[in-house]
């Protein structure tokens, strides 16, 4: 079964928050983990990931949080979903040509990668931006 796990829902909702606040306010975790329904523990964690991958900025000590690190319009649902989750691939056979012995001949090898171009492309299309205006 194809899912967000939790942590892909948090990692969302927690950035779609941060597109949310002013550009340049600094946000309290405790503050965005309230607003979200999220264990202020496991955000920390998942936000640590995501400032290292450059789509939040963190700052510590007293008045420490965290910016969004690109402009909300700059940040797409797909970047959040697979700096969390991995990339997105459908069937293992979509990993690498070769990986089955069966994708060149098999019939639903490209409905797969139909499937899954369609999904990475809608998830691109909606930004931070968009998201946050809703």
């Amino acid at each position: 079964m194809l899912h967000i796990t939790r942590r892909g829902d948090y990692a969302i909702r927690g950035m779609v928050y941060l597109a949310g606040q002013p550009a340049d306010k600094v946000t309290l975790l405790g503050d965005m983990a309230a607003a979200v329904e999220a264990s202020p523990a496991i955000l920390a964690k998942i936000f640590q990931h995501l400032s290292k991958v450059g789509l939040v900025s963190s700052y510590r000590g007293t008045g420490g949080g965290f910016v969004l690190g690109r402009p909300a319009e700059a940040i797409t649902l797909l970047e959040i979903v697979e700096a969390v989750e991995g990339p997105i691939i459908l069937n293992r056979c979509l990993i690498a040509k070769g990986t089955c012995g069966r994708d060149s001949f098999c019939p639903v090898h490209p409905v797969w990668g139909r499937v899954q171009e369609k999904m990475r492309s809608m998830l691109g299309e909606y930004t931070l931006k968009d998201l946050a205006g809703k």
